[in-house]
Parts: C-alpha cells; sequence; structure tokens
C-alpha cells in the first residue's frame, strides 16, 4: 500500500494525540530521570550499584528495539503502540511494590520493563509523518517532538509532588503515578487513525556484511558520534542527581529541577537543528554538540552549587540533541537502501550498548573517583570524539552506498 497519501483520520488529530501520547510516556521517562537512582541508591549499602535499575531499562529498550518494530508492523501501528504504552503499567507497579519492599532486583526488573515502552514511543514521530500528506511530514515529526519538552516540566514535576504520596514511603506514589499516566496514554493511542504499515517483504541478502560495514567510515565515524553524544550524556545525567543530593547536599526537589531543564534542553533544539545542519553541515553540529558536552563538564568543575548543576545539564541536553541527530543525519547517507535496516540495526545494537555500559559505570565512577573525576574523564572522550568527526569530514565524499 502506498502510504505517501494514507487514508488516515484527521492530519491534525493524529499528529496532536501522537504528541500527546509523547507527552504522556515522555513524562515517565522524566520521572525515572529524577528518582530512579535515589530510588535505588536507598535499597543498597553498595551505593556504587546504584545505577543498575537505570542500566537495566536501557537494556529493556536495546533489546526491545527489534521485537517492537516487528510488531508494530505485523499487528499495526496503533495496536503496536497501546501494547508499548499498557507494558508501562505492569513495570510502574512492580516499581512501587520494590520501592515500598525496598527491593533493589525487583526495582531492576521493573525498570527493564519500564525501558521497553521507550523503544515502542521512539517510533512515534515516524508514524506521525507517514499518517499526514508529504506537505506536513516536517511539521508533523516536530509537535510530537514538542511532547519531549513538556514531559520535561511535567515528569520532573510529578515526582516532586508524589514523592511522600504514600505516608511511611518515599517514591512508591510517583510509581503508581506512573502507571496511571499509561493507562491514559494507551487511551490516548486508541484513538489514533494512522498509516498502515506496509506489509512485511523477504528480507534480501544483498548489500555490504557487516564486517565491511564496520570497515567504512561514513558507518563508523557516525556511530562514534553517536554513542559518545549518548554515553557521555549518560554517564554525567545519571551521576548528577546522586552527586547533588548525596555529595553535594542539595535537596531532591533542586535535583528534579536541574533534571527538568536537561531533559526540556534535550528536545526543545530538534525544532531548529535540522536547519542548523543544513548550514553548517552535520559533521560540523555534531562535533559542535561534543564540544557543549565537553563545556558542560568545564561548567560542573567550576562549582556545586544548584546553579552550576542546571547550567551543565542545560548544556549537556543540548549537546546531546546536535550530536546524536546530527550523527543520525551523517548516517542515514552512509548506505545503500537494501543495506539500511543492517546498517540501522547494528547502529541501535552499538549506541544502546554503550549506553548501558555508560549507566552502569556511572554509579561506579561516582564511588570509585568522584563527581569531579567523571566531568574530567568526560573531557578527552568528548575531545577525542570531536576529532573523530572531524577527520570523516575532512575524507574525500563518496557516494552513498558506495564501498569506501
Amino acid at each position: 500500500m502506498d502510504e505517501r497519501a494514507p487514508k488516515t483520520g484527521s492530519p491534525v488529530r493524529n499528529i496532536g494525540l501522537l504528541a500527546t501520547a509523547q507527552a504522556i510516556v515522555g513524562s515517565n521517562q522524566a520521572v525515572l530521570g529524577a528518582v530512579a537512582s535515589l530510588t535505588a541508591i536507598a535499597m543498597i549499602e553498595n551505593k556504587s550499584l546504584s545505577t543498575v535499575p537505570v542500566t537495566c531499562m536501557i537494556i529493556g529498550t536495546a533489546l526491545a528495539t527489534g521485537p517492537s518494530a516487528y510488531l508494530i508492523h505485523s499487528w499495526g501501528r496503533r495496536q503496536g503502540f497501546m501494547l508499548g504504552a499498557a507494558l508501562a503499567i505492569p513495570g510502574a507497579l512492580l516499581a512501587a511494590l520494590a520501592a515500598w519492599l525496598g527491593n533493589f532486583w525487583l526495582f531492576s526488573i521493573a525498570l527493564g520493563v519500564l525501558g521497553v515502552t521507550s523503544a515502542f514511543a521512539n517510533q512515534y514521530r515516524f508514524a506521525a509523518a507517514d499518517s499526514v500528506p508529504a506537505g506536513l511530514k516536517a511539521r508533523a515529526i516536530s509537535w510530537v517532538l514538542a511532547g519531549g519538552v513538556i514531559s520535561g516540566f511535567l515528569g520532573p514535576w510529578l515526582s516532586i509532588v508524589t514523592k511522600d504520596l504514600i505516608p511511611g514511603t518515599t517514591f512508591v506514589g510517583t510509581y503508581l503515578a506512573m502507571a496511571a499516566l499509561a493507562v491514559l496514554a494507551v487511551c490516548v493511542l486508541a484513538l489514533t487513525r494512522l498509516a498502515p504499515t506496509a506489509a512485511q517483504a523477504a528480507i534480501k541478502k544483498s548489500g555490504r556484511p557487516f564486517k565491511q560495514l564496520l570497515r567504512s567510515p561514513d558507518v563508523l565515524v557516525p556511530m562514534v558520534g553517536a554513542s559518545a553524544s549518548f554515553a557521555l550524556m549518560v554517564m554525567v545525567m545519571v551521576a548528577a542527581p546522586l552527586a547533588m543530593v548525596y555529595v553535594c547536599g542539595h535537596s531532591t526537589e533542586e535535583a528534579a529541577f536541574a533534571i527538568q531543564w536537561h531533559i526540556v534542553a534535550m528536545f526543545a533544539p530538534s525544532f531548529v537543528t535540522g536547519s542548523v545542519i543544513n548550514r553548517i553541515s552535520a559533521h560540523l553540529t555534531a562535533a559542535l554538540g561534543l564540544l557543549l558536552i565537553l563545556c558542560a563538564a568545564v561548567v560542573n568543575l567550576t562549582g556545586i552549587s544548584v546553579l552550576h548543576f542546571v547550567i551543565s545539564l542545560i548544556l549537556l541536553g543540548v549537546g546531546w540533541n546536535f550530536g546524536f541527530i546530527a550523527s543520525t543525519a551523517l548516517l542515514s547517507a552512509a548506505y545503500r537502501p537494501e543495506e539500511a535496516a543492517r546498517v540501522q540495526g547494528l547502529n541501535e545494537q552499538v549506541v544502546f550498548g554503550v549506553m548501558a555500559l555508560a549507566s552502569i559505570a556511572s554509579g561506579l565512577l561516582l564511588q570509585l573517583i568522584g563527581w569531579q573525576s567523571i566531568n574530567i574523564l568526560v573531557i578527552p572522550l568528548a575531545a577525542a570524539a570531536i576529532l573523530a568527526l572531524g577527520w570523516g569530514s575532512m575524507r574525500p565524499k563518496s557516494a552513498a552506498g558506495l564501498p569506501s
């Protein structure tokens, strides 16, 4: 079926519903960014393991990336998205039970389940683009991404007002509120009328093998840029609320406030990132993003006030946005059409794998070498990725799909 002019519900209606779903699901993810590590650290004596639950969430997303795409294309977008949102209900209830019992490993399992929801939600913007006429595709993507901005405010606020909702416990009420939001997301997604997915085609064996693709700088450099942007962001972001509360003596509310502005900074630039890429090139935009991440580390090294954390996390969010989106744009021009699924799948596994390592390393490094040393470590890693992007930009340009 030709999806260029899909027979769906009102484009404005679909965009609004998907943006609302993005805001709701994103709010749950923002809640976890603000309180998951704080919940975990209160459960264990070995504080270096405090980021294990967040790592389980990232692993859950990585493992669900392929199956979620298959289900969405097999069952249809609305049914697939509803399933993804619904999985957050048992995940959040299990997290609430774990917080009530103080069971660290049960909490880790719960976050693994919650991570699966992200794999489905990551495809909302593509569904919006495929469900509107060609002239509205860019606007549709922008409005769905706008849901991420709303979640940056709603999620941390929710974590504050529900923290002590259940007397005698901390954050149990927060996870119950997440379950309620997941129910709301399912109801919103049920109202969508999205473009039908294309029929599953036989997987072609043509295209370059993995070994040859990994030897291609046109593929490798964007993967380095995306992995570095995501990993460095996660390493600092996961450690930041722990450092604020347990190292620097700030309140949970102040930590949630800093994470709120970080999440807003991650998504808000999306409206202009494409224009920046077109103006200064994808290589330079990705390098600029990594430079902003480096600057975030420098800000953290200059002080430990709430303002230092907020400024740093804003720079970190904008840097991630530029670095990741520009690297994705570079990758999209690096393979033949028949290699798309292979390269994209490889990229997802590498990026999420590196993210998982960065997440678990964050808690360990915070205990072993301290907050300041984590930020010192960011500087050479970001600089190395910037050099790789610079090398990639100076290489002779080859046509997409040609061996390099």
